[in-house]
């Protein structure tokens, strides 16, 4: 019983920490990853880690203009946030 229970658990985790799906369109109709953190950092975005999740998302992990150490989920195609954490 513990094994069925153990192993539900473990099948179910990926789905209890997934990010949000922010996009189905092609990926030929994406902005550029490097331009759209070009326009972040001009925004005053500090980027420590940049990466497309499996929600087809571009995700940073930085800091915002106000010093805020905040994780950002965005929409490759419109470049608005979808998903905003702000972590102090």
């Amino acid at each position: 019983m513990r094994k069925v229970l153990l192993l539900s658990l473990v099948l179910a985790s990926p789905l209890a920490i997934a990010g949000p799906q922010c996009t189905t369109a092609e990926r030929s109709q994406w902005q550029d990853p490097q331009a759209f953190q070009d326009q972040l950092k001009a925004q005053g975005y500090q980027i420590n880690k940049f990466k497309v999740t499996d929600g087809n998302c571009y995700e940073i992990y930085g800091f915002d203009k106000d010093q805020r150490k905040v994780e950002i989920y965005h929409d490759p195609v419109t470049g608005k946030a979808v998903k905003t954490e702000i972590k102090g």
